[in-house]
């Protein structure tokens, strides 16, 4: 899955895009960095490293798969059933001959399997994954392909995130929390968001939920910074560790964090902002181990240092919320 690293190619490519399609909205550029993580994780960070183009990389960003043998409950559940359909035959084309580029161009296990069965095909197409259930409504985004542009993936991922985000009531907020944002994914994801079961929502992949990754990934991309309007490939950029107050490995204590709610803000100075998002660099999830710079609160803050998802955070944690371990 994406480290730091590829969301600052990410972001060098890309943030300029979102940053233009997301204003006056309440989404953020790391929300959808995040969004991009989870969707299409397994396919741009292989790609990026090979002599393409982003137009090339965004082309070959297809991904899941359906075949003949049903268990699934929105249209197709077979491929007979997509053959059925108006214009099935190209569809079905369009989407087998997707997974054989993505497979081969990743080099993919899994996905060289599934291409070895003719009758298998993708079923999500873009950086954000607009499905083939969609195919009714919308043929065209799919025969002309579309998503093979990313302008066009963005826009019609936003266009779902709305949708989510005025289900739940969140459509009409200026800006939203991490968490009110995993809500508006969950709904993206799922088609509905259940408060009391928080970030276990979504689709559930090795033991963790859609929710869950999708705050990592929102924490991870605050981590990665590029310059106002975002920068060309290879042009400056910075994976932000957060430390505010000099360099240096931590020396002080180990320490897990124990809160009531799902994640504990780090923040790049040692008060809480106005607003109180303003400061905060990441999210750090409960039970999270680090080790604190020092040792010695600074306003009830304790400096530390942990690692989260490849990336490296330094910055600043209430004290209150942490918990002496070994």
């Amino acid at each position: 899955m994406p480290n730091a690293a590829d969301i600052l190619w990410f972001k060098q490519n890309f943030q300029s895009d979102i940053q233009a399609a997301i204003a006056g909205t309440g989404f953020t550029v790391d929300f959808m960095v995040a969004l991009a993580c989870q969707e299409t994780g397994e396919v741009w960070p292989i790609l990026r490293h090979k002599p393409l183009s982003r137009d090339q990389i965004v082309s070959l960003c297809v991904g899941d798969t359906i075949d003949a043998t049903g268990g699934r409950g929105a249209f197709p559940t077979t491929k007979a059933e997509l053959l059925a359909h108006p214009n099935g035959q190209t569809m079905f084309d369009i989407a087998r001959q997707g997974l054989i580029d993505m497979a081969t161009q990743t080099n993919s296990k899994p996905y060289l399997h599934a291409a070895q069965d003719p009758n298998k095909f993708c079923h999500g197409f873009g950086v954000f994954q607009y499905d083939i259930q969609f195919f009714k409504d919308d043929p065209q985004y799919f025969l002309k392909k579309k998503y093979e542009s990313f302008s066009e993936t963005l826009g019609k991922a936003l266009t779902e995130l709305h949708d989510a985000a005025k289900k739940i009531h969140l459509d009409n907020k200026p800006s939203l929390t991490d968490m009110e944002l995993c809500a508006v994914a969950i709904c993206y994801n799922t088609g509905s968001f259940n408060p009391v079961k928080g970030l276990k929502q979504g689709h559930p992949e090795g033991g963790r939920f859609y929710g869950q990754e999708i705050f990592d990934f929102i924490a991870l991309s605050r981590t990665v910074t590029v310059p106002a309007g975002g920068a060309p490939a290879g042009g400056n950029a910075t994976v932000n560790t957060g430390n505010a107050n000099g360099s240096g490995a931590a020396t002080g204590p180990f320490f897990q964090v124990a809160t009531q709610s799902s994640s504990l803000r780090l923040r790049s100075q040692p008060a809480v902002s106005d607003p109180p998002a303003a400061n905060v660099i990441g999210q750090l999830p409960n039970g999270q181990k680090l080790r604190a710079v020092t040792g010695t609160p600074v306003n009830n803050f304790m400096e530390v240092e942990t690692t989260l998802n490849g990336a490296t955070l330094r910055g600043f944690a209430l004290a209150d919320f942490l918990k002496p371990t070994s």
